[in-house]
């Protein structure tokens, strides 16, 4: 039999169907973008940036292979996602630049809690860590220091200067007349204030610095 002559191929339209991206043939550039409608606000990006964690609900909601997950649009194409909206830009930024950026009015719960339900798992273990810290830093109450007061005669006081370490800080030099002479001079002696940061144990703990020897050593002069 006659087979019928081919059928010449359909021009490309000049818009992309709505909801059809799945055609083998090039992409329109228009389709790279994606309307989202997030809590009733409205949101724009790339599907390459949304795609950028693979298992993700956005990727897989506008993934350019045809969507997973089915999703109702507004009048206007977006997908309508029923979520805060508050809390979506940290999630569209970390995205868009791989950072966490999370504004100070914002709380780091509510950010975990789009996280977890976007499946974004890098950023779910990236706002843990930042939790984890705050609540260390909080346990951890004020910083404490403690103070000691070193007598020193003037010729010392280079040298002690010099050699403060292990978190000492010099805090007030404070002048006391002069010692005994016990030579032809007479040696002016000062009273040195001294502190530092006290270290606290995972436990709450306060331990006593365990240079204190090593600081009367290294300073030369005596604890009063």
């Amino acid at each position: 039999g006659l087979t019928p002559p081919p059928q010449p191929a359909r021009p490309p339209p000049s818009y992309p169907a709505p909801g059809n991206t799945a055609s083998p043939s090039p992409v329109p550039a228009a389709s790279k973008w994606v309307r989202l409608n997030v809590g009733g606000t409205y949101f724009v990006s790339t599907r390459q940036t949304l795609c950028r964690e693979p298992k993700s609900f956005l990727c897989r909601l506008c993934c350019q292979d045809g969507p997973e997950l089915g999703s109702d649009k507004d009048e206007t194409g977006a997908y309508l996602i029923d979520r805060d909206p508050t809390y979506f830009g940290p999630i569209l930024n970390y995205l868009r630049h791989g950072k966490l950026i999370i504004n100070k009015e914002l709380a780091e719960e509510g950010v975990l809690e789009e996280a977890e339900f976007y499946n974004i798992a890098s950023l779910v273990r990236l706002v843990k860590e930042r939790i984890r810290d705050n609540e260390n830093r909080t346990s951890q109450g004020p910083v404490k220091h403690v103070y000691r007061v070193l007598q020193c005669q003037e010729e010392e006081l280079t040298q002690m200067v010099s050699t403060m370490s292990d978190g000492w800080k010099f805090e007030q030099l404070i002048s006391i007349g002069s010692s005994y002479n016990y030579g032809n001079e007479d040696q002016a002696e000062f009273l040195c204030v001294v502190s530092r940061e006290l270290n606290n144990s995972t436990n709450g703990i306060v331990k006593e610095p365990s240079e204190k020897a090593k600081v009367r050593q290294l300073l030369r002069c005596t604890d009063l």
